[in-house]
């Protein structure tokens, strides 16, 4: 049978590939959406694409209020969906929610809290732990097959247009805010939390007063360090690179990591049916709607009890404790 989806949203950047992902979803009947702005919704719906055929709902009690939808996709711009997936919740259902888990640490906190006590899944948008690559390396790391990890570095810039860095700017960190936590997702999946934050958040271009378009966060542990550094306006296509260091070996998914489709392999030894020395290891590329798809089929596992949650709810609330402890100074 068939699991009843909604969206509530379509501010966020991924969230027309979520809505095709529900579309597309042979388990999935997706039953509508409600997006709160008048005048964004009568523009998606005379538009191709995922949008153009959906049922609009006319206000989120009709979507949060029908006893037949179990989850929900929170995809409202950043600055809207932490207080719509707090509905969510409220409304006993699941949320697939798109990151970041918004600017208010208490609220976030709150939110986690209800969805726990009321037996409910909270899934971040972090697509990157479907990435065969990424899901390599963490599982390397994790398993002490690369020794102790002291390093990784994370770079993942984009270029976007001064109307898009106008919407960003209303959070404090600007592009780091808003891209930071699909590389924190790995970092303290590997590391855990960081015992000290340190942040850079500069404006380099000017473009848009008071708008970090450029990052560098620094993570630091007992023994390893970790470096996460986002700019807006990289010349496309973008580097993108993702690399981690330990003492036994190092593994470095070579750029871009979207699709990244190699990992370079350094090991001190034969290990877990790898050679020592340098290889180069083939991992399965994906679109970034493939990805969007594989988060939704671990979604779906989770909720109908298949299989337990591919990050706790504890983790979810690290990646958002970290990133803000960058952005805002949270101790």
């Amino acid at each position: 049978m068939s699991i009843h989806m909604a969206q509530y949203g379509t501010g966020h950047g991924h969230a027309a590939g979520k809505l095709q992902s529900m579309l597309t979803n042979p388990d999935v009947e997706c039953v509508g959406v409600f997006e709160p702005n008048a005048e964004r919704r009568a523009a998606l719906e005379h538009v191709d694409g995922p949008y153009a055929d959906v049922r609009w709902f006319e206000c989120a009690e009709d979507m949060l209020g029908d006893p037949a939808v179990v989850a929900v996709a929170s995809e409202g711009r950043n600055d809207e969906s932490l207080a719509q997936t707090e509905e969510i919740i409220r409304a006993g259902k699941h949320a697939w929610y798109d990151k970041p888990a918004g600017d208010d640490w208490p609220a976030w906190q709150r939110v986690a809290a209800l969805a726990e006590k009321a037996n409910l899944q909270v899934q971040m948008g972090y697509m990157f732990r479907y990435h065969d690559g990424f899901v390599k390396i963490a599982d390397w790391a994790r398993s002490g097959m690369l020794g102790n990890v002291f390093s990784i570095r994370a770079h993942m810039s984009t270029n976007v247009p001064a109307t898009s860095r106008e919407v960003i700017g209303t959070h404090q960190g600007g592009i780091f805010y808003d891209l930071a936590g699909h590389m924190l997702d790995q970092v303290v999946w590997i590391l855990g939390r960081p015992s000290k934050v340190t942040a850079f958040l500069r404006n380099e271009t000017g473009e848009v007063t008071a708008f970090t378009d450029n990052g560098l966060g620094v993570f630091e542990y007992d023994h390893a360090m970790a470096t996460v550094d986002i700019a807006a306006m990289e010349p496309s296509p973008a580097a993108r690179r993702f690399e981690v260091y330990g003492t036994e070996g190092s593994a470095i998914l070579i750029e871009p990591f979207e699709p990244g489709t190699e990992i370079r392999l350094v090991l001190t030894g034969d290990r877990d049916g790898y050679s020592a020395g340098e290889s180069r290891v083939p991992v399965e590329g994906r679109s970034r709607q493939e990805l969007y798809d594989l988060e939704l089929e671990s979604f779906l596992k989770t909720i109908s009890g298949d299989q337990p949650p591919d990050r706790p709810p504890s983790h979810e609330l690290l990646v958002q404790e970290t990133l803000l402890r960058a952005t805002r100074g949270l101790p």
